[in-house]
């Protein structure tokens, strides 16, 4: 099983932080490799279970289903069932944790996956440096400018 763990420090506040991210369609707000994206059937973004389709925007499209959500903990998990990228058993979380001190917010983000033995330098690298890092990246850029 590969394991991949990206955290951050974000300079505002946990419950920002998660108003911009809980919408489990809005990756192309603030996911820089996501082109556009949709809910499947018609259910709701927040509704455990639903599916989203979401094209990249160097091409292919991934499909996730929602496994869970929480506006508690300021966590979502998800797998993923089809993509271009050659893993199985993938499963994904968010979780977002205030820091008191200065009002930040520790985000981590975390998946685990099977993939072809030789392939996983690249998919870690990937995954972790690619999307998660450059998703709190961007966070970071569009969130400082709303303090």
């Amino acid at each position: 099983m590969v394991k991949v763990y990206t955290s951050s420090v974000i300079n505002a506040p946990a419950g920002r932080v998660w108003a911009h991210i809980r919408d489990f369609n809005g990756l192309p707000k603030w996911v820089p490799v996501v082109e556009s994206s949709r809910i499947e059937a018609g259910l709701p973004a927040d509704k455990v279970g639903c599916i989203r389709n979401f094209t990249l925007r160097e091409g292919g499209t991934i499909r996730e289903q929602l496994l869970a959500l929480s506006d508690y903990e300021y966590s979502c998990s998800y797998s993923i069932l089809e993509s271009p990228m050659g893993v199985t058993d993938y499963v994904a979380t968010i979780k977002l944790t205030p820091v008191t001190d200065g009002g930040h917010t520790f985000a981590e983000w975390t998946a685990e996956f099977e993939c072809e033995p030789e392939r996983e330098r690249e998919l870690v690298e990937t995954v972790g440096n690619g999307v998660f890092q450059a998703a709190f990246d961007n966070l970071k850029r569009q969130l400082s400018s709303l303090r």
